[in-house]
């Protein structure tokens, strides 16, 4: 029985050991890809209110790197398998038109990058100015860029169709060989989305190596003598020339071999030519997360730290799978309160200093009240540093004691037994984490256990 048109160019066109080698490869850039993307958005994540206007481009690089990953390499590993594609037109369809949109989605945001870049480090008067607004706008940009030409296939600027080497989709390279309108497509993108981004990205970097290194000739000047770079300046090298190269080692082979179907004789292309700038191209989802989760020092510290703690963790569950609570675990600070008469807003003795002082709950409205009026009109006497009794701190434990009152006033109605409530708020400045420490105390009658060690 003969094969269809259809069946005869979804049919891999090389040997099945090459098509084994390419899954294995794919499945190894699949997991790598996802840990080191995944990674990326989780250290943006823990670092959300400290993260800069042009880190949401490194952000979205993730974001498309992790969609191609998840939507073109598992159709390719299991079609390399079977040594056919799979999973008919349509579906080729669908994996070139993501392939297609993730991939100069990726490719656009690292232009816009360096551009960015660019400013903030040649022309800083302009770069400081660079704010959210505008990164979330470069950012839409890019998107509606990629999905211009993402969707122009599907509008009949071009077709997607089988590759050459039958497990995959890409662009129709014979009909980009033969039409001139699929041809034209063919060079839009040549044009518009490798040689343009190609220099934008060679030429921002250029710019910021140039006055990275006219800095330093400056300080060497100014001090008299031969100065190193220091440490933003060596990031700053680094992180130039590693995006120039991955960016030519992903994107080069395929912007070569899609010159050459579409200019050459396509024919004599052997299968093999496409099916290793594929590769190329897939790689870029690596080594994007590792150019900027391993040359920013910020991040790997936070990577460093979060490692421990996994590891801490799994060592704890591994070893201790019963009571993993009790093992491995850092020693805990345990507070012991007891309730010391008061004597007219005195000082305690010294022997029970270290001591908290717990208002009893028969008076438990009165004391809250004359704590909070002694906080207000005499700190030191209540033995608080001189900067908790700012006006904006006083109106703050106003503010507090007044809900503590409504809170008590409502619990009265409710009968607890021999354990009441009691509730103490700590004044304290505001930080980036907390505003303020609330400690809820619970009274126990005296002939109650407690388990203390």
């Amino acid at each position: 029985m003969q094969l269809s048109d259809e069946d005869d160019a979804f049919q891999s066109n090389i040997p099945v050991s090459l098509d084994i080698t390419v899954a294995v490869v794919y499945f190894v850039f699949g997991i790598c890809s996802l840990f080191g993307n995944t990674t990326l958005l989780y250290v943006s994540y823990k670092k959300k209110h400290l993260l800069k206007p042009a880190e949401y481009f490194i952000i979205n690089l993730a974001i498309s790197d992790l969609g191609l990953t998840l939507s073109l390499y598992p159709l390719a590993i299991t079609s390399s398998i079977y040594h056919r594609w799979l999973y008919g037109k349509t579906a080729c369809s669908i994996y070139a038109f993501c392939g297609m949109l993730f991939g100069i989605c990726s490719l656009t945001t690292l232009t816009l990058l360096s551009m960015v870049c660019f400013l903030k480090v040649c022309y800083p008067l302009y770069g400081n100015r660079f704010n959210s607004a505008h990164g979330h706008l470069l950012i839409a940009c890019a998107w509606i860029y990629a999905l211009l030409f993402a969707c122009s296939p599907l509008a009949h600027w071009g077709e997607y169709g089988p590759e050459p080497y039958g497990t995959a989709c890409c662009i129709d390279w014979h009909l980009s060989n033969e039409h001139t309108m699929a041809r034209s497509y063919t060079l839009a993108l040549f044009i518009f989305c490798y040689i343009l981004p190609c220099c934008v990205i060679v030429a921002s970097y250029t710019g910021i190596l140039v006055t990275v290194q006219a800095s330093r000739k400056t300080m060497e000047q100014h001090a008299s003598r031969q100065t190193q770079m220091s440490g933003i300046q060596t990031i700053i090298v680094k992180l130039s020339v590693a995006v120039c190269i991955g960016f030519f080692t992903a994107w080069s082979p395929y912007a070569v071999v899609s010159m050459w179907a579409t200019f050459g004789h396509i024919n004599n292309i052997p299968p093999m030519a496409f099916a290793l700038p594929a590769m190329f191209a897939k790689s870029s989802t690596i080594y994007n997360p590792i150019i900027y989760l391993m040359l920013r020092p910020n991040i790997r510290r936070m990577m460093r730290r979060d490692m421990c703690t996994l590891c801490h963790i799994c060592v704890r569950s591994c070893f201790c799978p019963q009571r993993p609570g009790n093992c491995c675990s850092k020693p805990e600070i345990r507070v012991r309160l007891h309730t010391i008469p008061r004597q007219n807003n005195q000082l305690p003795s010294s022997h029970s200093a270290p001591q908290l002082s717990v208002v009893s709950s028969k008076n438990y409205s009165d004391e809250r009240k004359n704590a909070c009026e002694c906080l207000t009109h005499d700190p030191q006497t209540c033995n608080v540093p001189e900067a908790a009794a700012a006006a904006a701190d006083r109106e703050s434990c106003k503010d507090r004691v007044t809900a503590v009152q409504q809170t008590h006033s409502n619990q009265e109605s409710v009968s607890v037994g021999h354990r009441k409530s009691l509730l103490a708020t700590m004044c304290t400045k505001r930080t980036s984490e907390t505003d303020n420490l609330n400690i809820n105390l619970e009274m126990v009658p005296g002939h109650a256990k407690v388990a203390w060690p």
